[in-house]
């Protein structure tokens, strides 16, 4: 037993050592790294020996200190890359995109998380910042995460919320269980979501799920604009979505959905 703790506590240092480059910046030296984590220092000094030969750090010799490695870089195209959507279905994305004049998106379980498989904007269209694929996003906050909410079963949704709670993200998000929950049941019936400054101030959205040929939920399809083009264009927008995630439910393609992982 002593020896898998000792590899266990290891590979947490060596962990919380590429946490700490990259919290710091390019150029963090060993002794601040081993303050930060109140480590000692000839520890610190053989986990970033092992995570430079491994392509994890790197020794940035010009600012006398360390800096994130490539293959972090690898890891996250990698994660990106396993929850991209089918072509078929990047492409009814970027036709939301280009008719609803917003940025468009599709988030997916991923085992118990919920995940932006998918986005498509531009400069006009920008997403919200904090929207990225591949990274988590509120489930509570979101116009397609009320909607992957929805679509849980009331044992299923209440084991997600406990883990996840209901942080205050927006002037006004849901911050309460009892209200979520009459939202909720709102969507199973219209079908669709919306949020006004629930996730961003000054934002909002509009969501539609995604349904397979068996009725299975495989994601939800939604777009975000500035609260102003919302009170603007919000009927035009939420008929833009369901046709658009109508139009994604029909593709054979989406039984490959399933590669994003396994769905609560």
């Amino acid at each position: 037993m002593a020896p898998e703790r000792a590899v266990g506590s290891s590979i947490t240092r060596a962990l919380r050592v590429v946490e700490a480059v990259a919290a710091a910046g390019d150029g963090v030296t060993a002794k601040a790294i081993a303050r930060r984590l109140q480590c000692p220092l000839p520890t610190v000094y053989r986990a970033l020996g092992t995570l430079v030969e491994e392509g994890y750090l790197v020794r940035l010799h010009d600012l006398r200190g360390y800096g994130l490695g490539y293959r972090v870089a690898e890891l996250h195209r990698s994660l990106t890359e396993q929850m991209r959507p089918p072509a078929a279905v990047r492409g009814v994305l970027r036709d939301l995109h280009t008719d609803a004049a917003a940025a468009a998106h599709l988030v997916a379980f991923r085992d118990v998380e919920l995940v932006v498989a998918h986005v498509d904007d531009c400069t006009d269209h920008p997403r919200p910042d904090t929207l990225r694929v591949g990274e988590p996003t509120a489930a509570h906050a979101t116009a397609a995460g009320k909607v992957m909410l929805a679509g849980l079963r009331p044992a299923r949704l209440s084991e997600l919320l406990a883990r996840t709670g209901l942080p205050q993200l927006a002037p006004h998000t849901v911050g309460d269980r009892r209200t979520l929950d009459r939202e909720l049941m709102r969507i199973r019936s219209d079908g669709a979501a919306v949020e006004v400054e629930e996730y961003e101030p000054g934002l909002a959205g509009v969501a539609a799920p995604v349904h397979g040929a068996d009725g299975e939920l495989l994601g939800a399809l939604g777009v975000s604009v500035t609260r102003a083009v919302f009170s603007e264009r919000r009927w035009q927008l939420e008929r833009a979505v369901r046709a658009a995630a109508t139009r994604a439910g029909r593709l054979r393609e989406t039984e490959d959905w399933r590669s994003a992982g396994a769905r609560p």
